[in-house]
């Protein structure tokens, strides 16, 4: 499929060909942008300088001779003696007052031209006497005159594709001024399939009410969008007058889709399927070894839907469901096609099977359709295990005094050791992720622990121990009571996916990334069999994400991202779990605008679910280091402000991370020293706990910003951390220790070759300054274009040592330091303060700098650093 750009592209062509056809038939069903696509041409041409002759045919002007063109061809003389000449004349009325560069004629819906109308375009491209644009709808009947343009290749034939996805984000930002969210997007396309005339109702629906707004700067769907009436009126008339028995072919799989050809006919009769998909209503499609239908077109659900009134639809639920249990649903899925059928039917309920479906819907990821179930289930007699469901759901989706009491009522119904164990884990897991009571949790695992007669029973607790103490950054305690739960040999597939949820976090920051992988793949094993901790596969890869990026495996880890956003992007908070990984890992590359997108749009969406699983404290770590790199410094501090309010104890673990993010706005704001002063207390802070893996790279960020103490303490590392990163970073803070700007370029390749080209920028820019310094003029204009170059694959990301490679200047460091904040509005008792130095050992460094400078205007100094003055930091903002 060509993409609107090539298309665009190919009618430019068509029209200006010398040699073959001169012009171009445009085709297509309606609504997918045919005419849109033609004006745009109309314009191209008449920036050309071509006299445009622009006409539309219509069913009203269809009867009469020349109808179409009517407006254009003025009087024509008394054609009753010469009949002959009325052609002639038409054509020399088109042609009239041509310039140089010729004249476009152009007929809209030319499939609906009168046979006199249809000959005169033919004849004017047979005398190749203008160029000719038409456009007509695919599958209608045209006059013999205009298919002769294409079947006889008098001119080419472009057939306009609905738009793609990309496309409808760009029309979708166009229009709507702004960001839209990619979940969102995807809805939208998938209801359109790519057709404008339905994506601009189906859009203007959904901001008239209020189903499509704009929250934290970002377009998104808070409901599914309705269907206007005139969006109805559409797609009736694509679909024509239907006859009774292929309505209701229509009716049911508008019902429930897609169906199996043998179900559907048995439900509606063999002759009336086949002339549904003969007239492109239905689609049939090959799945495995069944034959399946579903309608061509989503509208035509949503349409059949909205009509349809609810009783006919319970009666339609009723015959579909029991026909598929006639069948015997052999697939996992179709127990929970029943299942939902069932909901809101006339078919009786059957506990177990609604239970089998919730359990199904949760391993799925769609937690609301899995709390629906559930709650059936309990009314139709499930006991305990509809209970669970419905707890787990509801601890997930709130609100927080339900959940609880849904927990209570769960811990109530235990029955024996099995069930008490299941009880305490979902109460733990809330309490922790969803509630950030930690301290609770534990009791609640220890209460349970106590109860427990049955030798092994416990062994569900143990490995949910293991997993909050590798996310409290505990990682010796989680990989100890990982290890017994894996070596026990009867672990349940629970446990074992908890036990591998902690042993994977504990090898991510102690950097033995390496290890990772046959824990990783043994907990997604056990999760393909998992009834209730399926969800758990979300911590697990975000977890191997988060390894693989401390260790420099980039590649790795952003092919990951990729991969499992594919896979959670169409179940409820996986989308932004989804951006989160995305932009965790687009960040960790360098692309640091891309990133704040996909974060952005991640935060925007997560905040309806709260603090579920603490996704939003992880994605506000990321986007307030992303902003900072990206030099948006005020959205940086909002981003930072936020994340203040919703650390998530949880999540301990990432709390190196969220220091340095700190550390990042700090140095953005131009206090660098106190920026590696932060780096140094993430780094204290991780060491403490053993997260070697984020010792390195808050040590690396010091260096960065330009600390040569760290060299050492990042030598040991290398030995002790593996993957790419430490070796990279020790080699980068071992050259600027040693003042070697050609052992600091090196330094930059080696970090290139590990994906980071944000710190490989950073290298080869300090290495420039130091080149220069040595007034080593080549070298030093080598490594600054190496930087620049970097710099912009890294999307024009700001960074200290970017600053100051690209204005370099005859200042210290500290004096740069000191001019910055200068610049950006700081008096000279807020710098002494941000700096902890007295007011007099700034005055000092001021009147040396601007000695050198030769200026002591503030504003002057902001121009030198490239700086946009702004209203100063507030007090103590970055500390």
């Amino acid at each position: 499929m060509v993409g609107r750009a090539e298309e665009l592209r190919f009618v430019a062509a068509a029209m200006r060909s010398r040699s073959g056809p001169r012009g171009v038939v445009l085709a297509g069903a309606a609504g997918v942008g045919k005419t849109r696509l033609a004006a745009e041409a109309r314009a191209e041409a008449g920036r050309r300088g071509m006299t445009v002759r622009w006409a539309t045919a219509t069913s009203s002007s269809r009867p009469l001779p020349l109808g179409a063109f009517g407006g254009l061809l003025g009087e024509l003389g008394d054609l009753g003696r010469e009949p002959a000449q009325l052609l002639p004349r038409a054509a020399a009325a088109l042609l009239a007052g041509a310039g140089r560069a010729g004249v476009l004629i152009g007929v809209d819906d030319a499939h609906l031209l009168d046979e006199l109308s249809a000959t005169l375009i033919h004849q004017l491209v047979l005398r190749r006497a203008a160029t000719v644009l038409v456009t007509v709808r695919t599958g209608e009947p045209a006059p013999d005159a205009v298919t002769a343009l294409w079947k006889d290749r008098d001119l080419d034939r472009l057939e306009v594709q609905p738009l793609s996805e990309q496309e409808v984000t760009t029309l979708l930002e166009s229009v709507l001024g702004g960001h839209v969210e990619q979940a969102s997007v995807s809805r939208l396309w998938a209801m359109c399939q790519g057709n404008v005339l339905y994506l601009r109702q189906l859009v203007d629906g959904a901001v008239e009410n209020a189903a499509l707004r704009r929250e934290r700067g970002v377009w998104r769907l808070a409901e599914p969008p309705r269907v206007t009436p005139g969006l109805v009126e559409l797609v009736a008339t694509r679909l024509g007058t239907l006859s009774e028995a292929v309505r209701e072919v229509v009716d049911v799989l508008a019902v429930h889709e897609p169906l199996g050809i043998g179900l559907l006919t048995g439900l509606t009769g063999p002759d009336a399927v086949e002339d549904a998909e003969n007239r492109g209503i239905v689609s049939v499609e090959t799945d495995g070894r069944r034959v399946q239908a579903r309608l061509a077109h989503p509208l035509y659900g949503e349409v059949r839907r909205a009509a349809i009134g609810q009783l006919r639809a319970r009666r339609l639920r009723s015959r579909i469901a029991t026909a598929l249990a006639d069948t015997g649903a052999r697939r996992a899925d179709d127990v929970l096609r029943r299942a939902v059928l069932t909901l809101d039917s006339d078919v009786e309920s059957d506990p177990g099977l609604l239970v089998a479906a919730a359990e199904r819907a949760s391993y799925l990821g769609d937690l609301p359709l899995a709390l629906r179930l559930g709650r059936a289930a309990v009314v139709a007699g499930g006991g305990f295990a509809a209970q669970a469901i419905v707890a787990n759901s509801t601890a997930f989706l709130g609100p927080a005094e339900e959940a609880d009491a849904e927990l209570a009522t769960l811990t109530r119904l235990a029955g024996d050791d099995a069930e008490l164990v299941r009880a305490a884990v979902n109460r733990a897991t809330f309490l922790t992720w969803m509630l950030a009571r930690v301290e609770q949790a534990e009791v609640v695992l220890d209460e349970a622990a106590a109860q427990v007669v049955t030798a092994g029973a416990g062994m569900p607790l143990v490995a949910l121990r293991a997993m909050i103490d590798g996310q409290l950054g505990r990682p010796e305690r989680a990989e100890q009571a990982a290890l017994s739960v894996l070596r026990s040999g009867g672990a349940t597939d629970d446990a074992v996916l908890m036990a591998c949820c902690g042993l994977v976090a504990a090898l991510a920051v102690t950097g033995r990334a390496d290890q990772m992988g046959p824990h990783v793949a043994r907990g997604a094993e056990a999760a393909t069999r998992s009834t209730e901790r399926a969800d758990f596969r979300l911590p697990l890869v975000a977890l191997q994400i988060t390894g693989l990026r401390l260790a420099g495996h980039l590649g790795d880890a952003s092919r990951i991202a990729l991969d499992c956003r594919a896979q959670i992007k169409d179940v409820p908070i996986g989308a932004q779990i989804g951006c989160y990984l995305v932009g965790e890992t687009e960040l960790a590359l360098g692309r640091v605008r891309t990133a704040v997108r996909w974060l952005r749009e991640g935060r925007a969406g997560i905040e309806r679910f709260g603090d579920t699983g603490g996704w939003r404290y992880a994605t506000l770590i990321a986007l307030t280091r992303a902003l900072a790199l990206a030099g948006d410094v005020e959205g940086a501090h909002e981003a930072l402000a936020d994340l203040d309010n919703h650390r998530h104890p949880g999540l301990a673990f990432l709390d190196p991370e969220m220091v340095l993010a700190r550390a990042w706005v700090t140095a953005a704001d131009g206090a660098v020293t106190r920026g590696i002063e932060l780096a140094h207390e993430a780094a204290e802070l991780a060491g403490r706990r053993g997260q070697l893996a984020h010792v390195v790279l808050a040590l690396h960020t010091a260096a960065r910003f330009g600390d040569r103490s760290v060299a050492g303490r990042l030598a040991t590392l290398a030995g002790q951390v593996t993957g790419p990163r430490a070796p990279a970073a020790a080699a980068h803070a071992a050259a600027l220790a040693a003042d070697d700007g050609d052992a600091m370029l090196a330094a930059s390749f080696a970090l290139e070759e590990t994906g980071d080209l944000l710190s490989a920028a950073d290298a080869a820019a300090q290495a420039a300054v130091r080149h220069l310094a040595g007034d080593r003029r080549s070298a030093g204009h080598t490594a600054a274009a190496r930087a620049h170059a970097l710099a912009g694959a890294c999307e024009g990301a700001t960074t200290p040592a970017l600053a100051v490679a690209a204005r370099p200047l005859p200042l210290t460091d500290r004096e740069r330091e000191i001019v910055s904040l200068a610049a950006r509005g700081l008096s000279n008792r807020q710098i002494a303060d941000r700096l902890v130095v007295s007011v007099r050992t700034i005055e000092g460094h001021l009147y040396r700098a601007s000695a050198k400078l030769g200026t002591t205007d503030r504003s002057e100094f902001a121009d030198l650093l490239g700086i946009t003055p702004g209203r100063p930091p507030a007090a103590g903002r970055g500390d």
